[in-house]
């Protein structure tokens, strides 16, 4: 490692007080750049915006992925920041560089046959975590909550009889969602049974109106809730990767391709943009695509 690259990490590490991991990635990124300037035969205070686009094509040519080259280019920015504030270079070639725009993946999402098998199976354990698991995945799935709506619902966030409940999204924006019978049985179940013996080993003195605890009576962490979709995946034997977006995603695409209004579907995630539920009409296309090419007996396309 150079005198100057020494130097960024330090500052990194101890004046920025980055994580170990953010400071690794820096430097990763940026060794990447000088094995580039290496083979260029150029030194860091060569580079200019001609040197930046072929390394930008070096990088392509090469399959990493755009989001990769990104972040690298904004660890370059700024070390180059660093160099010119250090007079190691006179001026900053990144700082107007466009990176290449990074193709937005598809989330994925579960079949109905899939999240079938997933509650079925989770029936069938015998824990006496069993009902709390249960309501859990048919709430997600049955509402599109966010993994911090889920933690944060109260007594108070649900209508029982009507089968809604109230919640509190992004920007503190409320929102009503409708839930399903099979939901509003097993939320009664929980209530009267599973919550009442988890509260029972509760240390803390003060009353809790938090609807979902942990096996110690505390309220769940998202961390918990994602801890206990990996536990339901160990203990019923269905691996499908699951978690909280998984979840949600798999709940919006179900409603589209079953005919509701993308307004509707917007609403009930609790998007500001209708642009970002936009999204799932190109997943129930792919899916849609895909499921023919699979069923057809007279479609040729291989699908991966």
């Amino acid at each position: 490692m150079n005198r100057p690259l020494q130097e960024f990490q330090d500052y990194l590490r101890y004046t920025r007080r980055f994580s170990e991991n953010t400071v690794i990635a820096y430097i990763s990124d940026i060794e990447t750049f000088y094995l580039f300037l290496a083979n260029q035969n150029m030194r860091d205070d060569e580079v200019d915006k001609p040197l930046i686009r072929l390394y930008l094509k070096d990088q392509i040519d090469k399959y990493v992925s755009r989001r990769s080259i990104q972040r690298r280019l904004a660890s370059l920015r700024h070390y180059y920041s660093f160099l010119q504030d250090k007079r190691y270079v006179k001026d900053n070639p990144f700082l107007t560089v466009q990176a290449p725009k990074a193709t937005k993946a598809l989330p994925r999402v579960l079949y109905e046959e899939e999240i079938r098998l997933i509650l079925l199976a989770n029936e069938k354990r015998t824990d006496y975590l069993r009902d709390r698991d249960q309501l859990i995945i048919e709430l997600m799935f049955a509402t599109g909550l966010r993994a911090s709506e889920v933690i944060n619902l109260t007594l108070q966030s649900f209508n029982l009889n009507e089968r809604f409940l109230m919640v509190l999204g992004k920007g503190k924006k409320e929102r009503m969602v409708p839930f399903t019978d099979r939901v509003q049985v097993l939320l009664r179940n929980y209530l009267n049974g599973l919550r009442k013996e988890l509260l029972a080993k509760r240390k803390s003195s003060q009353p809790t109106n938090i609807l979902f605890l942990n096996a110690q009576g505390n309220k769940l962490t998202i961390q918990g809730l994602r801890y206990i979709l990996l536990s339901i995946e160990k203990k019923t034997g269905e691996y499908v990767n699951l978690h909280p977006h998984l979840l949600r995603h798999s709940f919006a695409t179900y409603l589209l391709e079953k005919g509701a209004n993308l307004r509707v579907i917007q609403e009930l995630l609790g998007h500001e943009s209708i642009n970002t539920t936009q999204i799932y009409t190109h997943v129930s296309e792919e899916k849609i695509t895909k499921e023919y090419y699979t069923a057809h007996p007279r479609a040729k396309k291989k699908i991966d």
